[in-house]
């Protein structure tokens, strides 16, 4: 990395930071929450600015696109650098919503501390719109040019699933054709540890409802005699829980991609041990982890099923009484992993929780969504110049990392694009908690993602990529 152009842009970088952060201020400010579908003015406020902080980075064809009626994407294009690649860089500006329990400063005002930039998407994920705009900024301001084509979508609707993002990418398939996919919507092993996320769990949902009765009655008058539907829900759901880490649908394990002797020896050699993992997550003590004690927490985490119950409803602490409720539900969660048929899941789901309920109890099961995995060799030349712009950026050697969350569109766009590779770089680190409280970000890392991502423009100008 002797490029002069190199110097002037960690420069650049340098004397803007504090730039680069007010305008993560400015999109922190806004409550883009996209889950309850009352902040559809807030959610195009965020949409705008980001159309603005895109043209004043340099981006040209600016604008808020929409299919149907979805929340706004944010567009803009530079396609000054015929005969090179074209990159496809991707972000969100819709967030979580904010439960007032946790947070040490008001959510949606950045607050600096402890070497940290807190506030609700702060790193989930428009810490990464800003990181994009930054390393194109450098680069345009400083050199006038970008070595390669940018096309920058930024959706507003991740934290729901994105339903309206493949029909997006089908309608506007042409503007949008990329040789490269770049996304910072994953995290970094640890802070200041660069990581290249290369397989993602795909997420199956579902709706479990438990009916007894068509009223509540008083327990004083039929405790012990009529049916409790919430003690029926919670021992149905006791059946998601075979043995600590193992695979609550059996069944299923004969399906699973296996983990290459290489993959396994990553793994252990990669840094992390359980006491950062208990300050970080914030385990209580005397609380053990869940995993497998068989199996590395990565592998776990990365490369084996799971189930999460999401949320119960029954009847409220503050509104209880001395009743026998007439239903329960639940809502759950299932991270499926590589060679895992969704389709499947849910049928075996289904046959497992509703099968012999107790006292014969009405059992509806209903699949909410599902989105499916991914995975790809990291290797390549965009794989080669994605680690040399890392190592460049954050000084370290970058790892290659699986991820437990979810990207369902990675693999539909990639398709899409002919099989293009997808580089999927960290924001995010365990001490974030995006989507509870107290959302954060590592100050340090953010500039570095900035440089990192400028770098590897000039990296993907080595490949043989060509649009």
């Amino acid at each position: 990395m002797g490029n002069p152009i190199i110097t002037q842009v960690r420069k650049f970088l340098h004397i803007h930071q504090s730039e680069f952060v007010r305008d993560l201020g400015r999109l922190v400010a806004i409550q883009s929450v996209s889950t309850d579908g009352r902040h559809q003015k807030e959610i195009t406020q965020s949409a705008r600015l980001t159309c603005q902080l895109m043209r004043r980075a340099g981006l040209g064809d600016v604008k808020m696109l929409q299919i149907g009626k979805s929340n706004p994407y944010a567009f803009g294009q530079w396609l000054g650098a015929p005969g090179k690649p074209t990159v496809f860089l991707y972000a969100h500006h819709d967030v979580q919503p904010v439960t007032a329990a946790g947070w040490k400063s008001p959510p949606f005002k950045l607050t600096a501390r402890a070497g940290r930039l807190f506030g609700r998407g702060a790193c989930d994920d428009k810490g990464a719109i800003v990181a994009e705009l930054a390393a194109i900024a450098a680069l345009l301001k400083t050199t006038g040019s970008l070595p390669v084509n940018v096309k920058m979508v930024v959706e507003g609707e991740e934290e729901i699933g994105s339903p309206n993002l493949e029909a997006f990418f089908t309608k506007f398939r042409k503007l949008i054709h990329s040789d490269v996919v770049v996304v910072c919507d994953t995290g970094n092993l640890a802070a200041g540890i660069p990581s290249l996320t290369y397989s993602l769990r795909g997420h199956v949902s579902a709706l479990l409802e438990v009916a007894s009765a068509q009223h509540a009655v008083h327990s004083g008058i039929c405790g012990g005699f009529m049916p409790d539907p919430a003690l029926a829900l919670c021992v149905i759901l006791a059946r998601l829980f075979p043995g600590e880490g193992k695979n609550p649908l059996p069944e299923q394990l004969g399906a699973l991609l296996a983990v290459t002797p290489e993959e396994r020896a990553a793994i252990a050699g990669l840094p992390g041990e359980a006491q950062t993992w208990r300050k970080d997550f914030g385990l209580l003590d005397d609380v053990r982890f869940a995993n497998d004690p068989e199996l590395h927490p990565y592998e776990q985490i990365w490369r084996q099923p799971a189930v999460t119950v999401q949320a119960l409803q029954a009847s409220s602490i503050q509104g209880r009484s001395n009743q026998i409720l007439p239903a329960a539900a639940a809502a759950i969660g299932y991270r499926t992993v590589p060679n895992q048929d969704g389709q499947q899941v849910i049928e075996q789901l289904r046959e497992l929780l509703t099968a012999n309920p107790p006292w014969n109890v009405r059992v509806k099961f209903t699949p909410t969504g599902q989105t499916a995995w991914w995975t790809t060799d990291p290797h390549g030349p965009a794989f080669a110049a994605a680690r040399r712009a890392l190592q460049a950026g954050y000084g370290k050697e970058p790892t290659s990392i699986g991820c437990g969350g979810t990207i369902g569109f990675i693999r539909p766009l990639c398709e899409l694009f002919g099989g293009a590779p997808a580089l999927l770089l960290g924001i995010e680190d365990p001490r974030s908690n995006a989507h509870a409280a107290n959302e954060s970000l590592h100050h340090g890392d953010l500039i570095k993602l900035m440089a990192s991502i400028a770098f590897l423009f000039h990296e993907l100008t080595r490949t043989t990529t060509k649009p």
